[in-house]
Formats: C-alpha cells, sequence, structure tokens
C-alpha cells in the first residue's frame, strides 16, 4: 500500500504545482487587461475636446431673435458684427459658415469664410469682400449658393426662415482658394474642428 500512498501525494504536489503556475501566469497579464478602460478615458477626452463650444455673438441681434433688415437684400445687404470667445490651444485658423435650412430648394449658402488668422476675435460690420485676395494673411471668402463670392443677406421668398452663423476653430490653415464651396471647405475641415460655435437669427421679408 506504501507505493501507492507515495505515487498519489506525488501526483497531488504536481498537480498544486500546476495550480500555482497557472495563477501566476493570471497575475501577470492582469495589468494589460486594466489598462483598457485607460485607453477609452482618453479618446473620450479627445472627442470632448474636439466638440468644444466657443460663443459666437453678434451686437445686431440676439440668439435666436430676428436680424434686422439692415442686413438683408431688402436693406443694405451688408454682413452683421460678430465676436467670439477665446480659441482652444492649438487653434491656427477659424472658419465660418452662414446657411439657411429652411429654403425651399434646400440649404442655402449665404456665407463662406476661412483661414481666418487665429488671432482674431471679432469681424466687423459690412466686411469687405477680399475673395479674390490671395493673401495668405488675409481672410478667404467663399461663393454663396448665388454663385457669388462674399455675403449675401437674408431674402427669404416667404415665411420665416432661421439663419445659421456657425464658426469652427481649426487645428490648421485650408488650403483651398478664395472663392471655394461650402462643400469644398467641409471636406477640408474634417478632422482638424477643435471647437465650433453657432448663432441663429431669424428673418422674414
Amino acid at each position: 500500500m506504501r507505493p501507492v500512498i507515495i505515487h498519489d501525494l506525488l501526483l497531488t504536489v504536481t498537480l498544486l504545482a500546476m495550480m500555482m503556475a497557472s495563477c501566476t501566469s493570471s497575475a501577470t497579464t492582469s495589468p494589460e487587461s486594466t489598462a483598457a478602460p485607460k485607453s477609452t478615458e482618453i479618446s473620450e477626452t479627445l472627442e470632448m475636446e474636439a466638440t468644444m463650444s466657443l460663443g459666437l455673438t453678434s451686437d445686431a441681434f440676439m440668439n435666436g431673435q430676428s436680424i434686422p433688415a439692415k442686413y438683408s437684400c431688402a436693406g443694405k445687404n451688408i454682413s452683421p458684427a460678430l465676436a467670439w470667445d477665446e480659441s482652444p490651444a492649438g487653434t491656427q485658423s477659424f472658419a465660418l459658415i452662414m446657411d439657411d435650412p429652411d429654403a425651399p430648394a434646400g440649404t442655402w449658402v449665404h456665407w463662406v469664410l476661412f483661414n481666418i488668422p487665429a488671432e482674431t476675435r471679432t469681424l466687423p460690420e459690412d466686411l469687405p469682400i477680399t475673395g479674390k485676395n490671395v493673401d495668405p494673411n488675409a481672410i478667404y471668402v467663399g461663393k454663396n449658393s448665388w454663385g457669388d463670392t462674399g455675403y449675401g443677406g437674408p431674402c427669404p421668398p416667404s415665411g420665416t426662415h432661421r439663419y445659421y452663423f456657425k464658426l469652427y476653430a481649426l487645428d490648421t490653415t485650408i488650403s483651398l482658394l478664395p472663392g471655394a464651396t461650402k462643400e469644398q471647405l467641409l471636406k477640408e475641415m474634417e478632422g482638424h474642428i477643435l471647437a465650433q460655435a453657432e448663432l441663429m437669427g431669424t428673418f422674414r421679408k
């Protein structure tokens, strides 16, 4: 009987050794499995930074209120003054798009600006049209839905329309030439938006 007992003891010791080795192996791999949430946190932080808001205002009208006729096709048809908050770190330029989603034929583009210098915090009323200016330090003006380069004020055929001024802080400058369309600008901005702001005004002719 003794040899059997010794054999059983040896088998038990072997099994225990194998179990201990397995536990040790699990312990060495566990830090990798707990590292995954850290990567998720970083991803969420970057997402939050990319959707960070800027404050965009105008002394001509409050958000959600009526845009004075002065800035429409029924008035002087000049652009309103705009102002915004400090930009996030890494901002290289700003872009601005004004459009009307209530137009009968689909969204109508009224104004496209890009390569606004990073240090800019205001745009004056009646911003000069510099669409053909290729000076790298100048604001570039894109094409609106009328096919013109510059600002086109609210001019709805009927009813009350909403006009959105959308400002984007970018981590780059745009390589497009003046006269680019909204669609071309949006494509160039993909992956480069650090923060954005929106101001909405209404107009009824």
